[in-house]
């Protein structure tokens, strides 16, 4: 019975939706801070607000029916209370501003979090919740500028927007339906989805080198005793003076490029699966804090390695045009 007055309701708020101007308005995107002001708050009864009602009215009738005053008396005080809990839910939503809305680095095709900065004013808001698409979110708000976390699914690669956002409340007594729409117009870059089981990484094109003096941006491989020609600016001073004789700093580095990631090369695979290969690669060679270089049809990234480059490479494959426009 309660789901089918659930789906009832949706049907009727749809039908409103598509209907009524004042609520078909909401649907253009807004730019921030959103603030929801009485034009744009609207209320319906609640299943359990109907059958409330209902019996509000058959107490109400069996009042006058019989003339017992008490019992008029009642209806009339729950009535009253019903009143008060209609503005009480009302200014719980009334005033609130969002302020921001972001995320953090996400793949399409993942559950990730939205982060919502609101100010609630002067004065707290309990009992609040939050949906966008299957996602729901219950939360309370301090008198004071907070956050609140929403699931969120990432439908595809690229510029994304949330969406409508649905902000509503049933409180105090669940009687009433009050609701907003919020429609920020932030976008974040949905990085593609990663391959559920990706190959090892391809073999790079280049190997360690042999041993060689310290340098910009080497490992340090150890110690050796100093030669004639070796640069003072590379003696190990304080170790020198533990072991007392001078040693050189010595390093590994690589000779050539670590790995080579190139769409061209993923042959039998399609547009977005090649993508979606060259998004776990990167992902995977950045754990393993290799060097590598990716190379797409128009453009060529690295050798690098780092979280700065990471994020180059996926912000590259997440923005690559369709099948229909890729060469």
């Amino acid at each position: 019975m309660a789901t089918t007055v659930a789906a009832l309701r949706h049907r009727v708020l749809a039908l409103a939706e598509r209907r009524l101007p004042a609520l078909t308005r909401l649907r253009a995107v807004e730019a921030l801070p959103v603030v929801l002001h009485r034009r744009r708050i609207y209320v319906l009864p609640t299943a359990f607000g109907l059958g409330f009602a209902l019996l509000l009215l058959v107490m109400l009738l069996g009042a006058l029916n019989y003339g017992n005053n008490p019992a008029l008396l009642l209806t009339c005080a729950v009535a009253g209370i019903i009143g008060a809990s209609l503005f009480a839910g009302f200014r719980g939503v009334h005033g609130l501003r969002l302020l921001q809305v972001r995320t953090p680095e996400m793949h399409a095709d993942s559950a990730v979090t939205l982060q919502l900065r609101f100010d609630a004013g002067s004065r707290a808001r309990p009992s609040l919740r939050l949906r966008v698409g299957e996602h729901e979110q219950a939360f309370a708000l301090p008198a004071q500028v907070s956050e609140v976390d929403l699931p969120w699914h990432a439908p595809a690669r690229g510029w994304q927007r949330c969406g409508r956002l649905r902000l509503y409340t049933e409180y105090p007594l669940g009687l009433f339906n009050i609701w907003s729409w919020l429609n920020p117009e932030p976008v974040f870059l949905v990085y593609p989805a990663l391959e559920t089981a990706p190959p090892p990484l391809p073999a790079g094109q280049g190997a360690f080198g042999d041993r060689a003096l310290a340098g910009d941006n080497e490992e340090l491989a150890g110690l050796r005793e100093y030669r004639s020609n070796d640069p003072r600016r590379l003696i190990a001073w304080k170790a020198s003076l533990r072991h007392e004789q001078l040693l050189v700093r010595e390093v590994e580095h690589r000779s050539g490029v670590a790995l080579t990631l190139d769409y061209a090369g993923l042959h039998g695979l399609d547009h977005e699966a090649r993508i979606r290969r060259l998004a776990s690669w990167v992902v995977n060679a950045d754990a393993q804090q290799a060097s590598y270089a990716l190379v797409l049809p128009e453009t060529s990234l690295g050798p690098a390695r780092g979280a700065q480059h990471r994020r180059e490479c996926l912000r590259a494959l997440a923005l690559l045009p369709p099948a229909g426009g890729a060469p």
